[in-house]
Formats: structure tokens, sequence, C-alpha cells
């Protein structure tokens, strides 16, 4: 199970490399069915591995000039505020017994992968439908409309430090739709988003638990490797193109989620 775990890092890199976000949906899942991670103790993993990955994705950006840091601050910013509070204070406040109905019991990890399921779909949603069409930068960006983003990064930042997922799925409609950049600038300004998120969450509760980092660093440079991949393909390949057909995969991988943790 752990060769196809790291098969499924690959994937999860070349998709982050070409889509600029998707592949950390599937960190957690990778982690939990195919490493034999506890559920909480895979959304911190998949905190440090989306953030490397993400980080080594976005350099090849960087220096093809397709990253906008002004947006990535204003997005940013509040994400990382969502986070800290959300890793510090929300996550601890889920008891380790959330409900119990008869003899079906929902714990703290069954509650946690559920909530992750639920992400997959919308993740899927968005992915599967019509595909964002790359409309053309404008040089100032409205207020209303950067509130509007600042108010997204928010919510991403509650999603991040609760299941460990970027939430590349919705930073980019996000930039694309709400502030008019175009996908490429898109896709790299994500990327620095998803990284400074996803370690600031990391470090932020990394002092209250126990860390296998042999393993935690194999994986990672599996996911590096398929990142760095995944940056040469999209010179070649449009990942928008893709991204219907990764859809469709998160879609059954949250269906299969949500029924094995309900009905098996």
């Amino acid at each position: 199970m752990e060769i196809i775990g790291y098969a499924a890092a690959v994937l999860i890199g070349i998709s982050l490399g070409l889509i600029g976000g998707g592949g950390s949906i599937l960190t957690v899942p990778v982690l939990v069915y195919l490493f034999g991670i506890d559920a909480f103790m895979a959304t911190e993993y998949s905190l440090f591995i989306v953030g490397i990955s993400s980080l080594v994705g976005s350099v090849s950006y960087f220096k093809k000039g397709l990253i906008n840091f002004k947006i990535a601050l204003i997005f940013g910013i509040p994400s990382v505020i969502s986070i800290f509070l959300t890793r510090l204070y929300l996550l601890p406040l889920i008891p380790e017994k959330v409900f119990q109905i008869n003899s079906f019991l929902v714990t703290k990890n069954v509650f946690l992968l559920l909530i992750f399921a639920g992400l997959m779909i919308l993740a899927s949603y968005k992915m599967i439908r019509k595909s964002i069409m790359e409309k053309p930068l404008k040089h100032k960006t409205n207020n209303n409309k950067a509130l509007q983003a600042a108010g997204q990064g928010s919510i991403v930042g509650v999603l991040t430090g609760l299941v460990g997922a970027g939430g590349g799925f919705m930073i980019i409609p996000a930039l694309v739709n709400l502030l008019k950049i175009p996908m490429k600038i898109a896709i790299g300004t994500s990327l620095v988003i998803i990284s400074i998120n996803s370690l600031i969450g990391f470090l932020t509760s990394v002092n209250h638990v126990q860390i296998e980092w042999k393993l935690l660093l194999s994986i990672t440079a599996i996911a590096v490797a398929g990142i760095i991949t995944g940056s040469q393909l999209s010179k070649k390949i449009d990942g928008k193109k893709l991204k219907p057909a990764f859809g469709w995969f998160i879609l059954i991988m949250g269906i299969y989620i949500i029924t094995k943790e309900i009905f098996v």
C-alpha cells in the first residue's frame, strides 16, 4: 500500500504543478488510507507536504514573473490569521466523540474525514464545470473585490487549518473571476498563497504532535519531484484541459470516503 501511496504523492505534486491546486485535496486520503496515518495527524502531515511542494513549485513561476505578490498578501494575510485561530483554538474544541446515534458513532477522525470528503466533492464540482476563461489583468484592484478576496482568504484559511487542504480549488477561481488575473499568474500566485498558508498552519501546531520525520520527508520529497515534473509538463500541456478528468477522480474519492466511513 505504501508503494501506491508514494505513486499517489507524485500525482499530488504533478497536479499542483499543472493546475496550481487540486493535488492537496488528495493528500489526507492518501495519508489515511494508504499510509495508515490517523486522520488528525494526516491533516498536520498534509500541511507540511503541500506547503513544501507548493513552495518549490512557485519558484519556476517566480522566475517567469508569473506571481502577483500584492494579491498574495490581500488573499494570504486573512488566510494566515484564520489558520492560526483554527489550529490553535477551533480544532482542539472538537471532542474525540462528536456524536452517537444508536450504534453509529462519529469520532473526531471520522468527523474530519467527512468534512474533507464534502470539500472534495465541492472541489470536484469546481473542476468539472466549464473551465474559467482567462481574462485580462487590471492594474488597479477594486477595493470591494479586494475585500471579497480577503473574505474568501479567511474561508480558505479555516478549511486549511481544519483539514490540511491548500484550498487551490477556491483560490484560483477567486483570483481569476474576482480580481481578473490571467490564469498563469493565478496559478503562480495560488502556489505562493498555498505554501504560506500550509507551512504556517503546520508550524502553529507542530509542537503539540509527534512527527515521524523520516516518513514525512520521504513523502514530501516524492511530492516535490512530482511538482517539478508538473511544472515542466505545464509548458507542453494545458492544465485546464486536465481539470475535468482530475475533478471526476476527486469526486469518486470523496464518495468513497463517505461510503467507507458511514456504511462500512
